[in-house]
């Protein structure tokens, strides 16, 4: 089960926690343990993703051709373990993480040679044109269309949940190509740049009261049919293919024992030590190390095939689930330093005096973001029955 350690990965552990004491400085770490929802703080994230750029580090699931690192699954996972214990911003996944290994796996010579230089080293940010208002983990009911015209596609529709839109450059689209056969089987891959003529975003403003997610709206936009990923009405595969970068996630168990640790800081900080809560932190415990198995069982698989496989779905679950729990765990333990409303006191780089600690200002932002993780990326009834077909045979 276990990933044999050897002295050239401690080697290289040593490496990477030297690199991040010399380049991830304190504000970079303070963005990093403000983070409340899937993505830092942009400016944060981005500036992290130049820095690593220009080491060479920005993304080391890449293969070695298009920018990454050549590292063994085990080697990426010891660098994103040390990344989330250091408390450095999460970069932006729709690029790295989902648009660049598809235009990699399914793009044209010319669209991998344009793009992925770009999302590399942070000149492109990305957004996600997925959801909408009536398909949601019904996605194949889409109807976004995009009707073919000369060279273009002239797009009308909607997209919804578009995380960070307002700060992208380009998105990534599924529409509807064609009404006929089956609902998957007229759908297409697109990218597009934002900001021109017939692109309205407008946004939505959470409960916790981030600025996270937009809906957008598309009035006859035109889009190059050279822009298309894949054959057209062929994006389904295209989707799914790109779900399973988007499930799989990176160091989960990492990321899960730093929101741990600030748990059981807050916790002594209060002085919360009742025997109930006591056993909701070893009930906690055990969650973590079951994300943390089961990450181990994704790297060796990864070692084997380069897939991650219906694995993915199972790690999302759990992880998500963990995630949400301590979130719930950590506002029972700040008691009333909950109640008060302290959004700029909260923005990264504010000089406001909180009320309470600095950690205590993103317990309540981070909990009701975090009650969307059971339907972000595919709901967790999805999961369970990806799970039962692909994995129990059911």
């Amino acid at each position: 089960m276990h990933s044999e350690i050897r002295a050239e990965d401690r080697n290289f552990q040593e490496e990477v926690n030297d690199f991040l004491n010399e380049h991830l400085g304190q504000e970079l770490r303070e963005a990093g343990r403000r983070t409340t929802g899937i993505c830092s703080p942009h400016e944060a994230s981005l500036a992290w993703q130049k820095i690593l750029h220009a080491k060479g580090w920005a993304a080391p699931h890449w293969p070695v051709e298009f920018g990454g690192t050549g590292w063994s699954p085990l080697w990426r996972h010891i660098f994103a373990t040390a990344c989330h214990l250091a408390h450095a911003p999460l970069l932006e996944p729709m690029g790295l993480d989902m648009v660049g290994p598809v235009i990699m796996g399914h793009g044209t010579e010319r669209q991998k040679a344009f793009y992925l230089p770009r999302i590399l080293a942070a000149e492109d940010t990305w957004c996600q044109g997925y959801s909408e208002p009536g398909s949601g983990s019904d996605l194949s009911s889409l109807q976004t269309h995009a009707i073919a015209n000369g060279n273009d596609y002239v797009i009308n529709g909607t997209k919804i949940w578009t995380t960070f839109a307002q700060h992208a450059d380009r998105m990534f689209c599924l529409v509807r190509t064609s009404a006929e056969g089956k609902p998957q089987e007229g759908i297409s891959f697109v990218l597009l740049k934002l900001g021109g003529p017939g692109i309205t975003i407008k946004p939505i403003i959470s409960m916790s009261g981030n600025h996270e997610i937009n809906q957008v709206f598309f009035d006859n936009v035109r889009v190059p049919q050279a822009n298309r990923v894949g054959a057209e009405n062929d994006g389904w595969a295209v989707a799914k293919y790109l779900l399973e970068f988007e499930r799989g996630g990176r160091g989960w168990g990492a990321r899960l024992r730093g929101n741990f640790a600030i748990l059981k800081e807050l916790s002594q900080t209060r002085g919360l030590d009742e025997d109930a809560f006591n056993q909701r932190l070893a009930r906690l415990e055990m969650d973590i190390q079951a994300v943390e198995i089961t990450e181990q069982r994704v790297i060796i698989e990864l070692q084997k095939t380069g897939r991650i496989g219906p694995a993915s779905s199972l790690l999302k679950l759990c992880a998500g689930n963990a995630l949400q729990a301590i979130t719930e765990c950590s506002l029972e333990a700040i008691g009333v330093y909950a109640a008060p409303h302290q959004l700029a006191a909260r923005d990264w780089g504010s000089n406001l005096e909180p009320i309470g600690s600095n950690d205590e200002l993103t317990v309540v932002a981070s909990y009701l973001d975090q009650r969307a993780r059971s339907i972000a990326g595919g709901s967790s009834e999805v999961q369970r029955n990806i799970m039962a077909k692909h994995i129990l045979g059911m």
